[in-house]
């Protein structure tokens, strides 16, 4: 296949750069030297916390999710309730779809700036460093979000088994935003009744080999804009890393096992108390990896600012209130840059009035 043919806008797929071997990468994913994966700044001897969420809400378990919200605004769970079945269904249906020849995909392609469908999400000008990464994804819930001539119809069980997936991942996100919730001595219901109908999308990730991972990122650095996230990563290898103490973490897959982290949503609503953290993806230079990712976040018509709870003469409010659609729509039309995008809601203490209250909810 002609390099020509192997674009999906101005991007180049990556799946089809390894089909048709080549040795090299394009410069345009080749990375500058302080953002390349390789270094000393990786801690691969920690490890992120394992939560069993079967003894929640127990107080030493409630203490370890509170302590992994506050210190590392990610953990991994066990015992969550979804049958091992339906991870590994939704694992091997997503492989399938990506292992489908580039016009099958390209029957649902994501448009320019877009992100929904196949292809590149986050890609806004020539110059771009891209990701080594080919992407699905797919709004949920509400249905008002769905478009319905993106979801694939190959391979035959991907739709029903995505939206039994979805139902279920739901469900935990609620769950844990319960047991969030009392880790930081509010009701339980606080997050549900406050979200309305709750955005819920997934992303579907594939990172071929890289004839130089050292040189490339799966997916660059950044927080997500949800309240939660839920992530399963295929037993493969190591390719989710935490920033944590100036050293990136690898998240080592552990079978059946689901990654959450807090996003931006929560972190503006507990002011900073738990925070949303950087993360990225790297790559390998022998195997593929896949991850299907879940964002689940508060309606779009919600407005969101710090809980007052959280906000004292210690604590000043950090960020002003804002509607979460609003936010959404700052995040989707911006580059994947650390946490930048979050800037769009900080207030500049440095600045602010004494006199000028809080906007909080």
């Amino acid at each position: 296949m002609a390099a020509a043919e192997i674009k999906i806008g101005q991007v180049d797929d990556v799946q089809e750069l390894h089909r048709t071997g080549q040795g090299t990468v394009p410069d345009r994913y080749i990375r500058d030297g302080d953002d390349r994966p390789g270094g000393d700044n990786v801690c691969a001897l920690a490890h992120i916390p394992v939560i069993d969420v079967g003894e929640l809400p127990r107080g030493d378990e409630l203490n370890k999710l509170r302590l992994a919200c506050e210190e590392w605004g990610f953990f991994q769970v066990v015992n969550h309730g979804i049958e091992g079945e339906l991870l590994d269904e939704m694992e091997k249906l997503t492989r399938e779809f990506f292992m489908l020849p580039l016009e099958e995909k390209e029957k649902y392609p994501m448009a320019p700036g877009g992100i929904q469908g196949y292809g590149h999400a986050f890609v806004f000008s020539e110059d771009q460093k891209l990701d080594w990464c080919n992407m699905l994804a797919l709004g949920v819930e509400p249905a008002f979000i769905r478009q319905p001539k993106l979801w694939p119809t190959t391979p035959a069980r991907f739709k029903d088994t995505l939206e039994r997936y979805s139902v279920e991942v739901r469900s935990l996100c609620q769950r844990l935003l319960a047991h969030i919730a009392e880790t930081l001595g509010l009701a339980p219901a606080t997050f549900r009744d406050m979200f309305g109908e709750a955005v819920q999308a997934v992303r579907m990730n594939f990172y071929p080999p890289c004839p130089a991972p050292e040189l490339v990122l799966g997916l660059s650095a950044h927080s997500d804009g949800s309240a939660v996230t839920v992530l399963q990563q295929d037993m493969s290898c190591a390719g989710l890393q935490v920033f944590r103490g100036g050293a990136w973490v690898p998240v080592h897959p552990i079978r059946h096992a689901l990654v959450i982290n807090i996003g931006d949503s929560l972190e503006v609503l507990t002011n900073g108390r738990y925070k949303s953290v950087e993360h990225r993806a790297v790559t390998n230079g022998e195997r593929d990896r896949l991850s299907v990712v879940t964002f689940y976040a508060p309606a779009y018509d919600v407005e969101l600012g710090p809980l007052p709870e959280f906000v004292s003469d210690e604590a000043p409010c950090r960020y002003r209130r804002f509607n979460h659609g609003e936010y959404s729509r700052h995040y989707v039309t911006s580059r994947l840059e650390g946490k930048k995008t979050l800037e769009f809601a900080k207030i500049d203490q440095t600045k602010a009035a004494p006199e000028e209250p809080c906007s909080c909810l």
